[in-house]
């Protein structure tokens, strides 16, 4: 600035003018960000192609995690996909009003506890529709072998105090007076990557893993068996199985086993290609219609 008052700039220095149009377009937003992110492309699922008569009664309570507080790997595009989750969502009728959207640090254990034991009791009705969907790490206890949602705050250490187990979310939302239940989990359980972490030392692929028996009212669509990697579509910046259960329902397949068995070939296809195997696993009754 001093160089600039005495009439001469030295290459390379940025005048006072310049720096503070830089400043203002910054604060206005027009200066794009240094790091984009991966998630910044255009998503094909991410805007519903259709849409359903509302309607009033249903819920929804919707997490995806990316980052967490304490785990050091990664859900890739978790976040993005609670986003086009909860756009199809409203798609089938869900009012905005009665969906809880968590993404990531909103999404720690006691967010999940007040919104599945708390919040969604006190508004579920006898025909009401709920929907369930979660995107970020699954754990498996070593010890025991039950499968965990490892929220924001998880620590896959002490999984019994900080994560939600897959039976005790399969209680819960079974206890609803809701007509039908729809469980979506974009994670998986083994320990072995992808979209799941392990205990400290702790070897992958726990023997066996146990989620519980789902409730008659609750259907589950899972993204792999109990012992697979559920993994992402980096070209489409989505889970596998999320993307393709979106374009599903963009395809008007309008029920739990149509969209199984829309999805699981073509996430069976994409783990080949990255020589892997991933089966989607549906529980429950599949034959009633989402529309």
């Amino acid at each position: 600035i001093a160089a600039e008052r005495d009439g001469a700039r030295p290459a390379g220095v940025v005048s006072k003018a310049d720096l503070e149009s830089i400043v203002q377009k910054a604060m206005a937003g027009s200066v794009p960000s240094a790091a984009a992110a991966p998630d910044a492309r255009p998503s094909d699922v991410a805007v519903p192609r259709y849409e359903s008569a509302q309607r009033p009664g249903d819920l929804a309570v919707i997490v995806g995690i990316e980052s967490y507080s304490d785990i050091a790997s990664k859900a890739p595009y978790a976040e993005r996909d609670a986003d086009a989750f909860k756009a199809h969502v409203r798609a089938l009728g869900v009012p905005e009003r009665n969906i809880v959207l968590l993404k990531g640090s909103k999404a720690g254990k006691a967010s999940l506890e007040k919104n599945l034991e708390q919040w969604l009791p006190r508004l579920a009705k006898a025909n009401s529709r709920v929907y369930f969907y979660f995107s970020g790490h699954g754990a498996p206890d070593v010890k025991t072998g039950q499968a965990y949602l490892v929220p924001w705050d998880g620590d896959p250490n002490f999984l019994e105090t900080t994560a939600y187990s897959v039976a005790k979310l399969y209680k819960k939302l079974g206890e609803l007076p809701a007509k039908q239940v729809l469980v979506a989990m974009d994670s998986c359980f083994s320990g072995a990557g992808g979209r799941s972490v392990l205990a400290s030392g702790a070897r992958p692929l726990v023997g066996r893993i146990e989620t519980g028996a789902a409730p008659a009212k609750l259907t589950v669509l899972a993204a792999s068996a109990a012992n697979e990697i559920s993994g992402s579509l980096d070209d489409k910046g989505h889970g596998a199985f999320t993307y393709f259960l979106l374009q599903g329902l963009d395809a008007g397949k309008t029920t739990p086993r149509a969209l199984a068995d829309y999805l699981t070939p073509r996430v069976q296809d994409e783990a080949r290609r990255l020589n892997r195997d991933q089966t989607p696993q549906l529980l429950g009754d599949g034959s009633w219609s989402l529309r």
